[in-house]
Order: structure tokens, then C-alpha cells, then sequence
């Protein structure tokens, strides 16, 4: 089954997306404290297609010995999942990229991980500011070549068919690791 990964920094809002292009409202648990996803949590949609949600980076609130064990079981699934098509990584517009934001990029990009990179949140920021603010980081994106670059808000639904189109024609292609 074709399997579509979701990454991001902790509070990012992995699980409002998830929920947002399934319409289902608690599909993912939302929680206002980061860190609650801590495992990998696999989510079978229309019966054909598994979207994964994968546990935050940077600032989550875990013990340190579950935090030392998601680099491990984020990259060993990323890695060895042979039905992997796509990873969407979430980027929150109302912050600067991070080095770990970079490392994850750079990670990807070194595997042939193909990526859809989303930024959420947008309803927090003006039109004016979403603009600008999607021109810089999609220039900052640029050289990690993304399919796209999305600008997201669950409360809104802004972006979400662009999500789900993105989506559908990675999951029409071969897995990247066929090609391995």
C-alpha cells in the first residue's frame, strides 16, 4: 500500500493537516502541548493509501529517552519503506527555518526522498505577509528542489487541494526507493 509520510517540527501542525485533508476532525489528536505524537502512527485512507504521521523534532515536551529514539525510528522508516511515494514536510510561516528544518532537507535530498513542502498557519499572517512570506521560503526551498510549495491553514482549508493534488501525483509514481 503507498504510504505518504508527514514531518515536521514539533506544534507545527502535522496532525490539523492530516485532519484537514481527510476532512475528519480527530482523525490525528490535536494537542496545544508539543511532542504528544511519539510514535509512528500509520492512518489507512479510502482503503488503498497509508498516510504516516511521524513524531516532531525540536521543541517537543517527552522524556529525553523517547526523544533520543525518534531520529532512529523516523530514519529507519524513511529509509527501508519501500512503499514510501512521499514526504510532506510542514514549515510554520510565522517562524525561521531552523538547522534542524535544514538537516532534515539536506537528509531527504541526500536519500532521493522526494518532498512537498507545506507552510502552515498562514491564517495567522495577513494576505500581504503570506506572500512575502511564501517568496522567502520558497527561495530558501529552491535548492532542495520540493514538487511544490504549498501555503497551508486548517482553519481556513487555504492550500488543502493543493495538498491533496501534490499528493495524488506522488502517489500515481513509482516509489523512490525502487530506483535505488
Amino acid at each position: 500500500m503507498p504510504q505518504v509520510a508527514f514531518v515536521g517540527r514539533s506544534n507545527v501542525g502535522k496532525s490539523s493537516l492530516l485532519n484537514v485533508i481527510v476532512n475528519r476532525k480527530r482523525l490525528a489528536h490535536v494537542s496545544s502541548t508539543p511532542g504528544r505524537t511519539q510514535l509512528v502512527n500509520f492512518f489507512i485512507v479510502n482503503g488503498n493509501t497509508r498516510l504516516v504521521d511521524l513524531p516532531g523534532y525540536g521543541f517537543a515536551r517527552a522524556p529525553r529517552e523517547v526523544k533520543a529514539t525518534w531520529d532512529k525510528m523516523i530514519s529507519d522508516y524513511l529509509l527501508e519503506n519501500e512503499n514510501l511515494r512521499v514526504v510532506v514536510t510542514l514549515f510554520d510561516m510565522r517562524r525561521n527555518p531552523t538547522d534542524e528544518d535544514e538537516a532534515l532537507l539536506e537528509w531527504l535530498n541526500h536519500y532521493g526522498i522526494p518532498f512537498i513542502a507545506v507552510l502552515t498557519k498562514a491564517d495567522k499572517l495577513t494576505r500581504s505577509a503570506q506572500s512575502q512570506t511564501w517568496k522567502k521560503l520558497a527561495g530558501w526551498l529552491e535548492k532542495w528542489q520540493p514538487r511544490a510549495v504549498v501555503c497551508f491553514s486548517a482553519l481556513s482549508r487555504q492550500g488543502r487541494d493543493d495538498v491533496l493534488t501534490e499528493i495524488g501525483a506522488a502517489l500515481s509514481e513509482e516509489s523512490p526507493h525502487s530506483a535505488q
